[in-house]
């Protein structure tokens, strides 16, 4: 079964001058405030798609390398896992150009180099990343602590 989830957003203005809401449908956060300059300058306490987008690629990188590493027996105590999203001028336009990934983990049993071989594995299978690959750079940083 797929699941689905959504989120809305509300925009009033124009871009420059215009703000913005967003909020997840599920109620886990609700009316985050949005703008263009926080997206291309300072974030004056506003968040940004690609904020957003930082988030849940975190969140769905770390959840594929627990996974990972628990198919090696070798599960994690802790992952903490920093995603940040380059949003670039690029001719006329703006885009996503980079993700970095900067992954540390507690892993019991595990030497640096196997943690790095899962931690390339989970950037291949990410859901997320999955939905970048072809279109946004994604680098990654692994180290155990």
């Amino acid at each position: 079964m797929a699941a689905k989830r959504s989120a809305t957003a509300v925009w009033e203005n124009d871009l420059l001058k215009g703000h913005g809401q967003v909020k997840s449908a599920s109620g886990a956060f609700g009316d985050l405030p949005v703008s263009w300059a926080a997206r291309t300058e300072s974030s004056g306490g506003k968040t940004s798609p690609e904020e957003l987008l930082a988030a849940a690629h975190a969140a769905c990188y770390s959840m594929a390398l627990s996974a990972g590493l628990g198919r090696k027996q070798k599960p994690p105590q802790r992952l903490t896992v920093t995603a940040t999203c380059t949003f670039d001028k690029v001719g006329d336009g703006w885009k996503v150009t980079t993700m970095e990934l900067d992954v540390t983990g507690q892993v019991p049993g595990l030497t640096p180099a196997e943690f790095t071989e899962a931690a390339e594995a989970a950037k291949v299978g990410c859901p997320i990343s999955g939905a970048l690959k072809g279109n946004v750079e994604i680098r990654l940083k692994a180290q155990l602590s």
